[in-house]
């Protein structure tokens, strides 16, 4: 029998120490409902589930960032339902006046007045609709929604200008030509022209553009803006066979090549790509794609460069039996422009609410994944704790009994 070192009592020291961390770690797991706490619990496990939360809380945000996306399109599809409503009466109105049972200083003038006020308010829905103070029907709305939980999980959005002017139903905008002609108290200067040949704005200074009683020569005969007159801001536009059309570099029937659309997007000139005609402008029906070539045949189309105004505040032509005649053609272009544009935000909105519904599916999965990683099993580690509590008690009173055991020494001693 020894004293100096009681290795019982030492043993049952160490399994209390234990017991009573393992006992430690159970309450710790028990409390936070985790079961990893710290990176010594699980350092693989904490990385991966760190990872897993990473990727959960971008999911949740890339839904949340495509509710907002169909929220922007349903204000754009909503006003363009109005804009819709406005060119039906306008189109309702165009073929009321193209019946001759109407006078042309009475009638017709009550229904241009009309139709001049339904393409101001086309102007404003344009000019006003916003979503987050961002324009959306302007023309200048080109985004991303971005809808994924990672970089570059994007997708485009934009939206066509929906202006009067822009459906093909506002007053004025003529096809100018730049030129020079004899105008009258000015002299020989740079003009732009009508197709009639009529001298619509002046050019002043060598740079801007004014109507003509909004200019006069100085005393070097210079032509210089009267006091207070406003510029005018021409845009450069081209026009095929009378009609103004937009260029765009892109595939067509699986050749790269340049396209010319007017303004319901429907494809009126293609350029060829090979042979006498490379470069030359030809109507859809008139092109063969052949060996990744486009090669051209029929009549060659002309594209003019030109200038437009854009509207003049009033809406389109209507006041007599032929201008309203020609309207309704032109009102049913801008309704199926419209259309066309609705549709493609229709398709948007219905694409993202698949979206979300992938969204939230895949954060669902991850999110389970990730519970069985981080999340404490609370009736096994309940079990755990349990045990470590009962021996750790046990350990408690071995102890003990182990402290009293060299007092067995003094019964040799007496």
């Amino acid at each position: 029998m020894i004293i100096n070192n009681n290795l019982s009592a030492m043993n049952a020291h160490r399994q209390l120490g234990v017991n009573q961390n393992n006992m430690q770690d159970s309450m710790e797991k028990l409390s936070s409902g985790e079961q990893i706490n710290r990176a010594g619990d699980d350092a693989a496990g904490l990385a991966i589930s760190e990872k897993m939360r990473a990727q959960i809380r971008g999911l949740d945000q890339a839904s949340n960032n495509a509710q907002d996306g169909i929220s922007l399109i349903q204000t754009a599809e909503g006003a363009l339902d109005e804009t819709h409503q406005i060119l039906q009466r306008m189109r309702e109105l165009a073929t009321q006046s193209a019946n001759d049972t109407n006078q042309d200083d009475v009638d017709r003038d009550a229904i241009q007045e009309e139709v001049d006020a339904l393409a101001t308010e086309i102007d404003r829905i344009s000019g006003n609709t916003e979503f987050n103070s961002q324009s959306l029907l302007d023309g200048s709305f080109e985004g991303k929604f971005h809808i994924g939980a990672n970089s570059g999980q994007n997708m485009d959005v934009s939206i066509d200008q929906m202006d009067a002017t822009s459906l093909g139903v506002a007053g004025g905008g003529e096809f100018l030509t730049e030129g020079s002609a004899d105008v009258e108290g000015l002299g020989e200067q740079t003009v732009l022209q009508d197709g009639d040949d009529n001298v619509v704005a002046v050019q002043a200074d060598n740079e801007n553009w004014y109507a003509v009683d909004d200019v006069e020569l100085d005393n070097s005969d210079n032509v210089v803006p009267v006091e207070g007159a406003t510029a005018l801001e021409p845009t450069e536009v081209d026009q095929i066979d009378g009609e103004v059309v937009t260029s765009e570099q892109t595939d067509y029937e699986g050749v790269e090549t340049t396209v010319y659309s007017n303004n319901a997007g429907d494809v009126v000139g293609v350029e060829a790509t090979t042979g006498e005609d490379s470069g030359e402008i030809f109507a859809p029906d008139d092109v063969s794609v052949e060996d990744d070539e486009i090669s051209g045949g029929g009549e060659q189309l002309t594209l003019e460069d030109g200038y437009s105004l854009g509207s003049n505040g009033d809406g389109i032509d209507v006041s007599t039996q032929s201008a309203a005649d020609g309207a309704i053609d032109t009102i049913n272009t801008a309704i199926n422009y419209v259309s066309t544009q609705r549709s493609e935000l229709g398709a948007v909105q219905n694409r993202l609410e698949h979206t979300i519904a992938n969204l939230d599916n895949a954060s669902e999965n991850l999110q389970a994944a990730e519970s069985r990683i981080r999340d404490t099993d609370l009736a096994q580690e309940m079990m755990e704790f349990t045990q470590s509590n009962i021996l750790s008690q046990a350990s408690q009173s071995m102890l003990a009994q182990a402290n009293q055991l060299p007092q067995n020494v003094l019964q040799l001693l007496q």
